[in-house]
């Protein structure tokens, strides 16, 4: 499961930016066709954050989708796989999105004094 590499340094990335402040939420951005599994990340991540600035933190995750161009006819399109045909019969697609592994928002604690 590459899940808990890819989560374990989702945590060090997080934890590095939040500069030993407390961490409440997390979310990420994950597409369709990264072959990433989001419960994988939401199970491994309770765990590779004890200890952690964000330990008790909430994880959201956003999936985006697949989006394609057509090569032949310029066409978008969506995808739920890696692969796929336009309506014009062309098997030759460019991924344009649902590629994607990407920390989009930190919430952290502020203390005030």
């Amino acid at each position: 499961m590459h899940e808990l590499g890819i989560t374990q340094n989702i945590v060090a990335i997080v934890a590095e930016n939040a500069q030993d402040k407390k961490v409440k939420r997390v979310l990420l951005e994950i597409g369709k066709l990264s072959a990433i599994m989001p419960d994988a990340i939401s199970f491994c991540f309770d765990i590779c954050t004890l200890g952690t600035v964000l330990e008790g933190a909430t994880l959201e995750i956003l999936e985006t989708p697949g989006l394609a161009r057509c090569r032949q006819c310029n066409a978008e399109i969506s995808l739920e796989k890696p692969f796929g045909s336009c309506s014009c019969g062309s098997m030759q697609l460019d991924l344009i999105a649902g590629e994607e592994l990407k920390i989009k928002e930190i919430e952290i604690e502020e203390v005030c004094v």
